[in-house]
């Protein structure tokens, strides 16, 4: 079996962090968003993966290099224009050959992982696998009618949904799906859709049947999901200190990376300080991830992603609810009353806050 990591797609409802990375590439928890869909495929068994970039190819080739650091074999593959779930599949044909395949879309991030998902595919006979979650709107999504476990319809964003049960993102199947996706045409946005292919094996008589998500599953797609994101990932975090620790207070789980400094500084966990960061005189709370070489100085902050190299000096108030780029420099500019700041930066900005 292989696998097919979708990590085309321009991330416009991240911007502007997405002007200059991909959006895969976004870590959680100090660990591009990614490599969570390639450690559950190898943990499965599916070391050999294929992944789908667009533009940002090179930014994923330097990441991820040939993919042994994390147990894979990694085959790069370019989608000119993300046209679809579906032409993705078509455009990894090659790759693919006759091989079944679990398909993971690259901006998804899954508790429970894909191992027992993958299993079931293996052990029941079916030509295609899905995952489904109840969902409160499903109108967002495309929905899948079941009898028992067996798909038997799907509708895209149905007005009148005929179930609750959205599609996740991460699908399995057998080699008979490639002669369906022949046959497609574009929808009216001008795309594949893996729907539509799924429904054509439906409707040839194929047996397409369901998986319900074990645990949490989260669509990154905004930066209010990274940081809720950020905030499940965290919640197992155990902690450990790798760096060195000076008159402050740890409180939960705080995991300090090496090279890392934190003094004079309250930190309460979950929480993780990457390689090389340094912490001092701050206040850092729960659900906060610093990045490799981030400098927190005289500042505050919580429920945040701070990437690698920036900096938070004298902010006046405290950061809540941040995402902030890297390299981003965010200073204070004058006393005055306390407040709670939210932002959404890009890379390799400047904000003078008063």
């Amino acid at each position: 079996m292989k696998g097919l990591i979708l990590s085309g797609g321009k991330g416009t409802r991240l911007r502007p962090l997405t002007y200059s990375q991909a959006k895969q590439l976004i870590p959680v928890a100090n660990r591009p968003i990614v490599e969570y869909g390639i450690a559950h495929l190898v943990e499965a068994g599916v070391t050999e993966i294929g992944m789908i970039v667009g533009d940002t190819g090179e930014e994923f080739r330097a990441a991820l290099g040939d993919g042994s650091r994390l147990g894979a074999r990694i085959t790069f593959i370019h989608q000119a224009q993300p046209l679809g779930l579906a032409h993705a599949v078509l455009t990894a044909r090659g790759f693919l050959g006759d091989d079944p395949f679990v398909m993971y879309l690259g901006d998804n991030l899954l508790a429970g992982g894909v191992k027992p998902f993958v299993e079931a595919f293996e052990a029941g006979g079916a030509d295609a696998v899905i995952m489904l979650t109840p969902v409160p709107d499903p109108r967002r999504f495309g929905v899948a009618v079941l009898n028992g476990d067996r798909v038997v319809r799907l509708v895209e964003k149905p007005s009148e949904p005929p179930s609750d049960l959205a599609l996740v993102g991460v699908y399995v199947f057998s080699p008979a799906v490639h002669a369906v996706i022949d046959t497609l045409q574009p929808s009216w946005r001008g795309e594949l859709e893996i729907t539509e292919a799924i429904q054509g094996l439906i409707d040839r008589g194929r047996r397409v049947d369901s998986f319900r998500v074990q645990g949490w599953w989260k669509d990154t797609g905004r930066a209010e999901d990274i940081l809720d994101a950020n905030r499940l990932v965290l919640s197992a975090l155990k902690g450990a200190v790798l760096g060195e620790v000076s008159d402050s207070d740890l409180q939960g789980e705080v995991a300090v990376g090496e090279g890392a400094i934190v003094r004079g500084s309250r930190i309460r966990g979950p929480v993780v300080i990457g390689q090389g960061a340094r912490v001092t005189d701050s206040y850092v709370g729960p659900y906060t991830s610093l990045g490799d070489h981030v400098i927190v100085e005289r500042s505050e902050v919580e429920y945040s992603v701070i990437l690698t190299g920036a900096e938070l000096r004298n902010v006046p108030g405290r950061l809540d609810a941040c995402l902030i780029g890297a390299r981003t420099w965010i200073a204070g500019g004058g006393a005055g009353p306390a407040r709670v700041h939210s932002f959404v930066v890009g890379d390799q900005c400047y904000l003078k806050v008063r």
